[in-house]
């Protein structure tokens, strides 16, 4: 019994990485084809030749699209966003949710509802934008920060993980002579930092992604993102690779290998806007089931 008992674990287990292996391949290679399509022969990969590995090395892709306008000013302004943004969201939910487990808050239950409602109802784009606008956020940096300060999804992530917490640790500070200030900042905030880092990861990666809310509010090209300069890039990418062939040329012969081309702009921008995240989201996932998980369970 025991040695088939053995058998049957190890071939469980062999299936377990053999298919979590298989979907690890599945995706990892997307981002693995953009890559080697950025670094390859530029003309070999706008005809669609370069599939498992590069051929004919080069960088020339990032060091000329690093080099159009505004593209260091768009990088700068995801950067600010994304940090500002999930540093105020991860506060403001965090406060809100620890203020939601109180009963004695003055009319607790109509005010988490009222939170909560707005997860199922959204009045459109053209509202939103009218009040945006009569809010003079047109054209303003805080756009990107205040509608996001306190998210209903992540209120009730926090709720529920203060929640869980032994309430005796609450008790016996308030017992002590602490405020509900000094509870939430030197006891239950320390103690809900899983939480807290899924909000992060899910608070940033939704920043750095954005590009509607620039796409709509934004006329100012300082203060246009990175992924929205990747959206302009992607849908002007040939005009952008004839101006960047011209900007070669200068009556030299051209290089096909390493002339710009649509195929190289958009997968050359994509990899530069995909990276800070495929650096930052790593970190991040210890915490990511943990936050999740607590809480979900009872008893």
């Amino acid at each position: 019994m025991r040695n088939k008992r053995s058998a049957g674990d190890l071939t469980f287990h062999t299936l377990n990485y053999l298919v979590f292996a298989i979907l690890a391949l599945l995706c990892i290679f997307p981002f693995y084809y953009l890559f080697i399509n950025t670094i390859s022969n530029n003309d070999l990969s706008s005809r669609g030749l370069i599939s498992f590995y590069p051929r004919e090395l080069h960088f020339t892709n990032y060091i000329e699209v690093l080099q159009i306008p505004g593209f260091g000013q768009a990088a700068f302004m995801s950067l600010s966003r994304t940090v500002l943004g999930t540093v105020l969201t991860v506060g403001g939910s965090a406060l809100l949710g620890f203020i939601f487990t109180k009963r004695e808050m003055w009319g607790r239950t109509f005010w988490y509802r009222f939170v909560v409602v707005t997860m199922y109802f959204n009045a459109g784009i053209i509202p939103w934008y009218i009040t945006m606008m009569n809010l003079h956020m047109t054209n303003n940096f805080l756009a990107y920060i205040i509608p996001g300060v306190v998210s209903p999804f992540f209120v009730i992530l926090v709720k529920t993980f203060v929640e869980s917490l032994p309430i005796a640790l609450q008790e016996s500070a308030m017992i002590d002579g602490a405020g509900y200030w000094i509870i939430f900042t030197r006891i239950v905030f320390p103690l809900i930092t899983p939480i807290l880092a899924t909000i992060a990861i899910f608070s940033a990666v939704g920043q750095w992604n954005s590009f509607t809310d620039t796409l709509f509010l934004m006329a100012n090209p300082k203060l246009y993102t990175l992924q929205f300069v990747l959206y302009k890039y992607i849908n002007e990418a040939n005009s952008l690779a004839a101006i960047i062939r011209n900007s070669q040329g200068g009556g030299q012969a051209i290089d096909l290998s390493s002339m710009q081309t649509p195929t190289s702009i958009r997968t050359t921008v994509t990899m530069i806007v995909v990276f800070p995240i495929l650096l930052v989201y790593p970190y991040f996932q210890r915490y990511f089931v943990k936050g999740i998980m607590i809480g979900a369970v009872k008893g």
